[in-house]
């Protein structure tokens, strides 16, 4: 009777014998057969456009979620008193670290950003602070949450003065 050991041995023996076969076979009928090479390139090709597709569905979407964040923060509106301003400011931004930190919810933490930045007196001077300690990922997405929103005005930034025409200010978008 065989040890368990030598059945073990020759069934790992055999696959690993069958495995180098097939990669052998896929090889050599990648390397011959032309039908076989067209095939490959032709899904290699689907499947690139297949990410592109995806990749431009979902910044379709990620806009829409954009303005519908800033609708949402423009029809719950913002402190108007000075003392909730800065209140206002503070938590938001609180806030907005923390998601940031924890890198858990990119969205979110831009979008508390974005709100701290309506209630600031020198939106451009926020701006220069967020370019320099805000993760790149969510200062894109506060950038296009800011080129969401017409009415924010941030300096040389803002949609109708000289500058860009697109109204995307050029924060993080290196």
């Amino acid at each position: 009777m065989p040890n368990t050991s030598t059945i073990v041995a020759a069934t790992v023996g055999t696959v690993a014998t069958g495995f180098l076969a097939y990669a052998i076979y896929f090889d050599h009928r990648r390397r011959t057969d032309p039908n076989f090479r067209k095939a490959l390139k032709k899904e290699s090709k689907r499947q690139a456009r297949a990410a592109k597709e995806e990749a431009q569905a979902h910044t379709v979407k990620q806009r829409e979620a954009v303005k519908a964040a800033v609708a949402e923060a423009k029809e719950e509106g913002f402190p108007s008193d000075v003392e909730e301003r800065e209140q206002y400011f503070m938590q938001e931004v609180a806030r907005g670290e923390g998601l940031s930190g924890e890198g858990t919810d990119n969205f979110e933490a831009a979008f508390c950003f974005y709100k701290a930045l309506k209630v600031y007196p020198q939106p451009s001077d926020l701006i220069s602070i967020y370019d320099k300690t805000v993760p790149k990922p969510v200062l894109d997405l506060l950038a296009e949450m800011i080129a969401a929103d017409s009415e924010l005005k941030v300096g040389p930034f803002s949609g109708g003065s000289s500058g860009s025409d697109s109204g995307i200010p050029g924060v993080g978008l290196d």
